[in-house]
């Protein structure tokens, strides 16, 4: 039941997000987290395609298992994108996850851009199926400090309660260092049986035209197990 109004309700907010105009050039510049990524910047135009590639491992511990995921993400109409991301334990395939992001406009004389993202994902071992929808709001404070948040929620299944289903929450502060290179600081955490909380700090630089790096290295901590470190790399490359 609860998977049936989730499905309605990002219908819902698709189908009513506003075309974009001559204005969308104006949509404030946010960079995008490492970890809980993006499906494009909010406010991409129609045409725009990436691929790229995220690695975290943890750094301590008997079991350092590899986690990477390669995905293509594509605007297809401007201000609305969709993504297909392959996520791997090591060599095994564990999830085929697909992506939708809308963005609805600016608030606050264009300081403030809004809109949803949607995630469905299907697991190998179990053969199930989840959806997550949050909301985002990114904000330029000014020329270099911004902040992206997106709450939501995730793990809902078919058949399930609204009980069963988990908090999402992703908070991430930026600071730009120069034009194209940027520290940051995000904050993962998600309720619930298996959830936890992530903070990686992080920066993010360009290697080569069209082609960007995101580093980071921090502490997560999943319910009933103790904070270990990790670190992260994801490889952009935008066509």
């Amino acid at each position: 039941m609860f998977s049936r109004r989730l499905a309605a309700l990002t219908l819902a907010i698709a189908t009513a997000a506003p075309a974009f105009g001559a204005e969308a050039n104006a949509y404030p510049d946010i960079p995008e987290p490492m970890v809980f990524d993006m499906v494009r910047p909010m406010g991409a135009r129609r045409g725009e395609l990436e691929t790229n590639v995220l690695a975290l491992s943890p750094l301590s511990g008997q079991e350092r298992a590899l986690e990477w995921a390669p995905e293509v993400e594509y605007t297809i109409a401007d201000g609305f994108a969709l993504e297909f991301e392959l996520p791997f334990e090591g060599t095994r395939l564990a999830e085929l996850k697909m992506g939708a992001q809308a963005t609805f406009g600016t608030m606050d004389q264009g300081r403030i851009v809004h809109g949803v993202q949607f995630l469905g994902i299907y697991e190998r071992e179990s053969r199930r199926t989840s959806q997550a929808l949050l909301y985002m709001l990114g904000r330029r404070h000014n020329e270099r400090l911004s902040t992206m948040t997106m709450v939501g929620v995730g793990d809902v299944r078919l058949g399930q309660s609204e009980s069963d289903a988990g908090l999402l929450v992703n908070h991430s502060t930026f600071y730009d260092l120069t034009r194209d290179r940027v520290v940051g600081l995000e904050v993962n955490y998600k309720s619930h049986r298996d959830g936890g909380i992530a903070l990686i700090p992080q920066f993010h630089a360009p290697l080569a035209d069209k082609v960007n790096v995101q580093l980071g290295a921090g502490v997560d901590r999943q319910r009933g197990e103790p904070a270990r470190p990790v670190g992260g790399v994801r490889l952009i490359k935008e066509f």
